[in-house]
């Protein structure tokens, strides 16, 4: 299997402006952010960095920490905008800014998979605060939209009316993705794509436990029941670097081997603005056709 990299390039509302010495700089619309960023071994551009915030990691590895703000940054949050979708960026106890800007070329291609398609129907699992959901929605997709955190979802929510997309047709489902999933295939329901996202821990909303290594193939090989001949794709993400791409490519594809189509693998990157390196990000698998 060739490894491939997508490549995430700036736009109006975002960009990797510099990197290095295990720290990035970002603009997020008119306000720049500093985070760490393990994977930025080499040095910077430039040394003197100028931020808003920025995100000061606790001693811990479990990805605590606190943002400093050199200057005031709206504590509501603020609007920033992707093609036709618009939603609110804030400073989140994460680390992140509400939403993962290296997922824009995921975004593109989806839609470009189903672009043919009438009101194709596709689901975002662990769909965070929607951007995804709204993007494949913006350009005609029925969506389901599924989180476990109400908080999440109610964002989501906010983010269509913000980009005036509340009257898509969208579900918007709290639960478990992995139990919704599996009442799906139990329903005999199909979809024309599905992008998932896992976390590499978490929390269903009545305490069920996620697990990336003991619960991702389970869930592909459910997802793969919601999918036929003529569906258009899957895609997954998966942020946890212990994990490579060539072993989720392989899951993906023993499970779509009865499917037409193919199978790809490889890393998520943004393009630093100041010198065009790559950053990689995560790592993905996709089956299309």
């Amino acid at each position: 299997m060739t490894l491939q990299t997508l490549i995430g390039e700036p736009w109006p509302d975002y960009g990797l402006i510099d990197s290095g010495h295990g720290r990035k700089l970002e603009r997020y619309g008119r306000y720049r952010f500093i985070r760490p960023e393990p994977q930025a071994m080499w040095a910077p551009a430039q040394s003197d960095w100028r931020a808003d915030g920025e995100f000061v990691p606790g001693s811990d590895e479990d990805g605590g920490g606190r943002w400093v703000h050199p200057r005031p940054v709206p504590p509501q949050g603020w609007p920033l905008r992707w093609n036709e979708v618009s939603f609110q960026a804030s400073c989140t106890p994460f680390r992140h800014l509400g939403f993962f800007p290296d997922m824009a070329p995921v975004w593109s291609w989806m839609r470009e998979q189903v672009a043919d398609k009438a009101d194709p129907q596709v689901m975002n699992l662990f769909g965070y605060t929607g951007v995804g959901t709204l993007a494949m929605a913006a350009a005609g997709a029925q969506m389901v939209h599924v989180d476990a955190s109400k908080k999440s979802v109610a964002q989501a929510r906010a983010n269509a009316a913000l980009s005036g997309l509340e009257d898509r047709p969208v579900r918007w489902i709290v639960d478990d993705a992995a139990k919704f999933v599996s009442r799906e295939v139990r329903r005999g329901r199909r979809y024309d794509g599905i992008l998932l996202d896992p976390p590499k821990y978490g929390r269903g909303p009545d305490g069920e436990i996620w697990r990336l290594e003991e619960d991702l193939p389970g869930l592909i090989a459910h997802c793969r029941q919601l999918l036929d001949a003529d569906s258009r794709f899957l895609f997954l993400t998966v942020y946890a670097v212990r994990m490579s791409a060539l072993a989720i490519g392989e899951l993906v594809r023993q499970a779509f081997a009865g499917l037409p189509g193919s199978v790809e693998a490889g890393e998520l990157a943004v393009r630093e603005e100041a010198r065009g390196l790559l950053l990689p990000t995560a790592i993905w698998a996709r089956w299309s056709r």
